[in-house]
């Protein structure tokens, strides 16, 4: 009895807790498996996992309210290292990774692992060169540092717009994969299911803060990780590529690569294109071997790493840490954590599309009789709610590989169906992917929040305004950015990896220069931050407009996903010549800077009430 048994401190039990937590979680899955034998419908199953998992995130969020302003905007600065590790990895995992980077390297082979290693190794710079210097400072919000650290409302107001509109694309992409998910999961509309997981993402967030969403992150990654790594190792042993898909897939994409020639993959085109939806001739195994193709590869990689560098709801997560070495820490732990589901990634792409092309296998629809393919329920489940369809094209009533088109963002989310899994897998996979998307959503709408009630109203607008003022504002402007963000989704204006490397280039054409260079050149004045901010996302901005709605050809190569090449490059020029023909700060800010970059000792700034 007394293994959780708790006393002390919360933070002191986490571990009891959080195995409390996974094996009552896992007797959830078991029970569900159970009752699938017994009968119960698939509808149901998927409706259980996605409301069991969604009230319990509430529950951990309603149990953590707080009207402490330490305790809203950075958890109290009580994380351990680990358990922040999760929470970032959380946090970051959004329903890009979870739902749509398997997709995109389904649908766009290699060149889609430029998100992968970009993402992973924008850690590498954060571990680097931001997340001890920033937790060192003792500020509540990415904003907060700007503003204090150069000094005047104009900066600080600058970052605050930066925050909001990378903040506010991304969070985007994470309401549009929890409707996708909800869609199929309740079998509504796509529409009504943004709204839905809108309900979600607030109930965790709201009352609580940092702290519940830091509490809901861990839950939250837990079942996530679960429900990617499950279905990976099923198909793997079930294809007899062994128990460590990781390693041995390799085998099969040397499958896929005799099958493609064979089937037509880029040879034919699509039977009757459906907008929205891709056509499995898109699909190939190789990277391809210009010079373009690789400057294209490098450039992407690029942007997702200084993006991860320069993401406020990412950064805001090392504010939590009780110490600035914790800080650290708690990096290698994300990468850690993060790097379970993205060495497994590529796997799981790859051991899908065999699901669907090989022959062989009994998964197989490439071939087959399309009224035998429209029979399947889980092709019937998909097309009912958009995101699949099946076109006769040439009205041989056979299905070829330019006849069948899929929405990528769906191809984890559909692969326990597609490789003929039990449906619990399926309500499993579900239940991860809307933990992914919430967790995100969360952090991205509470630093958007945090960073308007905190810089905007308090320090600009009212800074006589009491704690509970504070808090009701930014309480209110989670509602309403929700809201916002899920009509915006609604709209279907981009897929959800093309939102998310959207928002990256927005971070990092307006904040990667200004926060390096607030830590590593103390010559750098307020004269050039707001130059870098402004320039950096007016120019990004700018490009972004010409190359995706006026028609412009791209400079270089650099598409609408790598247009924070450019604002970036602009930031750099503009804060390095502006800050060079102003004044440097005064001595004061410039030992100021000096002692931030002593990753250890007590914090610049004390937390205040």
């Amino acid at each position: 009895m007394s293994l959780f048994r708790i006393e002390g401190r919360f933070v002191d039990n986490l571990t009891k807790i959080y195995a409390f937590y996974t094996g009552g979680f896992l007797l959830f899955v078991i029970l569900m498996a159970i009752l699938e034998q017994m009968g119960l419908s698939a509808d149901v199953i998927g409706l259980c996992f996605v409301g069991f998992t969604i009230a319990i995130y509430a529950l951990i969020g309603w149990l953590s309210r707080t009207m402490q302003l330490s305790a809203y905007y950075v958890a109290g600065r009580e994380v351990p290292p680990v358990f922040n590790g999760m929470a970032t990895a959380a946090d970051w995992m959004s329903g890009a990774s979870f739902v749509a980077m398997a997709g995109g390297i389904y649908v766009g082979g290699h060149a889609y692992l430029a998100f992968v290693v970009g993402w992973t190794g924008g850690y590498v710079l954060v571990a680097v060169l931001m997340a001890p210097y920033l937790r060192k400072f003792g500020c509540y919000t990415v904003p907060d540092f700007i503003g204090t650290r150069y000094g005047g409302n104009l900066s600080r107001f600058l970052a605050v717009l930066v925050l909001v509109v990378a903040s506010f694309t991304y969070v985007t992409a994470q309401i549009d994969a929890t409707g996708t998910i909800a869609a199929r999961a309740l079998q509504i509309p796509y529409e009504a299911g943004v709204w839905f997981g809108l309900v979600g993402i607030l109930l965790c967030s709201m009352l609580g803060g940092m702290r519940a969403v830091t509490w809901t992150q861990v839950a939250q990654y837990i079942v996530l990780i679960i429900a990617y790594l499950v279905p990976v190792f099923w198909m793997s042993i079930k294809q007899d590529f062994g128990i460590f898909p990781q390693f041995a897939y390799g085998d099969a994409v040397a499958r896929i690569k005799e099958l493609e020639p064979i089937l037509g993959v880029g040879t034919l085109k699509p039977a009757a294109p459906v907008p929205g939806l891709a056509a499995l001739t898109t699909l190939h195994s190789d990277a391809g071997s210009s010079a373009m193709a690789a400057w294209k590869f490098v450039t992407l990689v690029a942007c997702m790493m200084l993006g991860t560098a320069s993401l406020p709801h990412i950064l805001m997560r090392y504010f939590t840490t009780p110490t600035v070495r914790a800080a650290r820490s708690s990096v290698a732990w994300s990468l850690f954590f993060i790097t379970l589901l993205y060495f497994t990634a590529p796997a799981l792409a790859t051991l899908t599309k065999l699901q669907v092309l090989d022959p062989n296998l009994a998964t197989s629809i490439i071939g087959k009789s399309i009224a035998d393919v429209n029979a399947l329920e889980w092709i019937q489940k998909w097309a009912s709610v958009g995101m699949l369809k099946v076109v006769d094209g040439n009205g041989d009533g056979i299905l070829q590989i330019n006849e069948f088109f899929m929405r990528a963002d769906i191809v984890v989310l559909a692969t326990p169906e597609i490789a003929g899994l039990p449906y619990v897998i399926s309500g499993l996979v579900a239940a991860g992917g809307m933990a992914a998307a919430m967790s995100t959503a969360d952090g991205l709408l509470l630093a958007i929040a945090n960073a308007l009630s905190h810089d905007l109203y308090y320090k600009i607008i009212d800074p006589k305004a009491e704690t509970r003022k504070r808090l009701m504002v930014a309480r209110v402007l989670l509602i309403v950015l929700g809201a916002a963000g899920a009509a915006v989704a609604s709209l279907k204006l981009t897929g959800i990896l093309g939102a998310v490397a959207w928002a990256f280039c927005f971070a990092m054409s307006g904040l990667f220069f200004p926060l390096v260079l607030g830590v590593w050149w103390k010559r750098a004045n307020r004269a050039g931050a707001i130059a870098g901010m402004a320039v950096g996302l007016g120019v990004g901005s700018w490009y972004l407009y010409m190359v995706k709605f006026a028609g412009m050809a791209p400079w270089l190569g650099l598409d609408d996903l790598r247009f924070g090449i450019v604002g970036t490059a602009a930031s750099l020029v503009a804060m390095v010549v502006v800050t060079l023909m102003t004044e440097a700060p005064d001595r004061e800010t410039q030992a100021m800077v000096d002692e931030v970059r002593i990753p250890r000792g007590a914090t610049i700034l004390a937390d205040k009430a």
